[in-house]
């Protein structure tokens, strides 16, 4: 014990009087380790970023939309547009087995809402009590509607955050009324914000049940009074949404009559299928960065390398001698095992904590859109300072390994 704590100081000892060289290593160390975890660090706050934009709509959402039957011949029905109908969300409600969650969605946006401090003209949202299962709607204060004041037509409102603060500014809304078209609608709930500033159009909209709003507010188009704007749904699961899909899309096609192998009469939007994408999208970016990274650690890994052996290649005299005064094969080689070991975990800390200090001063800036806070990679972090130290370890044990085979008196001849 006692041999190997002298080994250790000697070590210490002796980088201290090469600083500059010991520097140069270092700072090559921490420049790779830094580098690499910023990059991949950087990859990682863009998905991020991406994965809460998808988490603010919603779990799973998936949308459909009315569409235009293409062009066939001999089909009476080539080129024209339909719309859907409350029956054809009672049709899939009735007949589809792979959904977890359905609503109708009826939207009007040339409503006028008015309380008794302000006035504004807002999205007004028929939806059905299940909504809140597939869109993002975390409503407090207040309470969500439910089945009861779906099925007795009740004049209930859920109003979003930007709506809030222009109908009743620093007042309570819940337990208020507005008036929707001059008629009155009890406030039961608030919709907290979603989203940055006022980017996302949940925060500007009403709430009503869409019994409600079928009756008071129905679609200004043909059939209006049983017409709605769109469907949205979630699937049983995330793995089956290509089957809920093409269940949706047989029953509105056999709703209105066509063929629903006509993929061009659907207009969907997919959240999960787009989330995959940009998974893809945000894979090839981690393969990208972390090449670079990769190429940086290596040159970083040349540096250390190149000095290391340099360093060893000066020092053959010093093992000679020591050679020379009774010093064993195990205690060169501990020698400067622990120096390259005492390098790399130094610089390769210092790297880290530079790393994690900087993304700490980034979390307090305020995020791009879409972009998320970058954050340290353990597995990154763990796999930089591993390979830099077998790069330097390797560096400085396989010279004086050379050195140390020599005879006491080759090695103080060595120039």
């Amino acid at each position: 014990m006692r041999v190997l704590i002298d080994i250790v100081r000697q070590s210490l000892a002796t980088l201290w009087a090469h600083k500059l060289r010991s520097f140069l290593t270092m700072f090559g160390i921490a420049w790779g380790v830094g580098s690499l975890l910023l990059l991949v660090g950087l990859g990682e706050g863009f998905r991020s970023g991406q994965q809460k934009n998808l988490a603010e709509l919603g779990q799973d959402i998936m949308f459909t939309f009315p569409g235009r039957i293409p062009a066939i011949e001999g089909s009476l029905q080539s080129g024209q547009k339909y719309y859907f109908t409350y029956d054809d969300y009672v049709a899939i409600r009735d007949q589809a087995h792979f959904l977890r969650a359905l609503s109708p969605v009826l939207n009007r946006e040339d409503i006028r809402a008015v309380s008794d401090y302000s006035s504004t003209n807002g999205q007004v949202f028929g939806v059905a009590p299940s909504y809140n299962q597939i869109r993002n709607v975390p409503v407090s204060p207040g309470r969500w509607f439910n089945d009861e004041d779906n099925n007795e037509h009740r004049r209930v409102a859920v109003v979003g955050w930007e709506l809030l603060t222009k109908m009743f500014p620093g007042r309570p809304a819940v337990g208020s009324t507005i008036l929707l078209n001059g008629i009155r609608f009890d406030v039961i709930g608030v919709v907290q914000k979603i989203g940055k500033d006022a980017n996302n159009g949940t925060n500007a909209r009403v709430f009503i049940p869409i019994e409600t709003m079928r009756m008071l507010f129905p679609l200004k188009t043909e059939n209006a009074e049983n017409a709605v704007s769109f469907i949205n749904y979630r699937p049983l699961t995330k793995e089956r949404h290509l089957e809920a899909k093409q269940e949706v899309h047989e029953i509105i096609a056999r709703q209105h009559g066509f063929n629903p192998k006509l993929e061009d009469a659907f207009e969907d939007w997919d959240t999960i299928d787009n989330a995959k994408r940009v998974g893809k999208i945000f894979d090839a970016m981690d393969w990208f960065l972390g090449v670079v990274g990769l190429v940086t650690l290596g040159l970083g890994a040349i540096g250390i390398i190149n000095i290391m052996l340099v360093s060893v290649t000066e020092r053959t005299k010093e093992i000679g001698l020591r050679k020379a005064l009774g010093a064993t094969h195990r205690n060169i080689l501990t020698q400067f095992f622990v120096e390259g070991a005492f390098l790399t975990a130094l610089s390769g800390g210092i790297g880290l904590a530079i790393s994690v200090g900087f993304v700490t001063l980034l979390a307090q800036l305020p995020s791009p859109e879409g972009f998320d806070t970058p954050r340290i990679v353990p597995a990154s972090a763990v796999a930089a300072i591993l390979s830099l130290a077998v790069a330097g370890i390797a560096a400085g044990i396989y010279p004086a390994r050379k050195a140390a085979m020599l005879p006491p008196v080759e090695a103080l001849r060595q120039e």
